[in-house]
């Protein structure tokens, strides 16, 4: 079959981003399943070596572990055109210890069991919602705007909770951040997939730092969901 050159070239342009974006995803989920790992072993290894009692018998020193990775993320976000990409895996790794420390709670307060139970139905719920939203036609940028939206709520309802300490109230707030945050999985995996086409220079630099943005995104999603389940079921129980 002989084509036109304007079509030789698209046609050659396609296959090129097909095996680029596969390239890519695969970059994206190998670099949040990786950070999911450390974060779950730094987490582990700091109840049972005893670092657990050392960061969270000072006040000053917990609070600098619980914001320390959000601070991370904010920097690496806003700097990220002038890091290198050795810079930026460094810093998501880092970002994924200090995750793995301000986390570490949930092995005291909840049992191997149930910690298990939670990943394994969060892992089906993130894929699941995460390959619809890499292989659906349908334009969820709207749907994402929406439940962005909801989710600021969201954390504004768990502020005002702060001080009603109200039990049914944080029970809804989790029940609604598992559905709010699994349908945003879709949409993030969508406009991952997106950015490459809008941002990508061809360049392995670029691709790598892309990659670890989306994979950032990806990784709160499942950490948010994850927690919140974690509750549900532990309440259920």
């Amino acid at each position: 079959m002989s084509y036109t050159r304007n079509e030789q070239d698209i046609r050659s342009q396609g296959v090129y981003y097909s095996a680029g974006l596969r390239s890519y995803l695969t970059k994206v989920y190998n670099y949040m399943a990786l950070a999911l790992g450390i974060t779950g072993l730094v987490a582990f290894l700091t109840v049972f070596s005893g670092l657990f009692q050392v960061i969270y018998s000072n006040p000053i020193l917990s609070l600098v572990v619980m914001l320390s990775p959000f601070a991370l993320v904010f920097y690496m976000y806003y700097r990220i055109q002038n890091l290198s990409a050795q810079s930026t895996v460094a810093m998501f790794f880092l970002f994924s210890t200090l995750m793995g420390l301000s986390l570490s709670y949930i092995f005291i307060i909840y049992t191997a069991e149930n910690i298990a139970r939670a990943f394994f139905i969060t892992s089906i719920m993130f894929g699941s919602m995460a390959l619809y939203g890499n292989t659906t036609k349908k334009d969820l940028t709207s749907m994402g705007s929406f439940l962005i939206m909801g989710a600021w709520g969201l954390v504004i309802a768990l502020i005002v909770n702060l001080f009603l300490r109200s039990s049914a109230l944080y029970f809804a707030i989790s029940f609604i951040s598992v559905i709010v945050f699994t349908l945003l999985t879709a949409c993030d995996a969508q406009q991952i997939k997106d950015i490459y086409y809008r941002y990508n220079d061809g360049s392995e630099v670029a691709a790598t730092k892309w990659a670890i943005l989306g994979a950032t995104t990806l990784y709160f999603d499942f950490i948010i969901i994850f927690k919140h389940l974690l509750r549900l079921l532990n309440n259920r129980d």
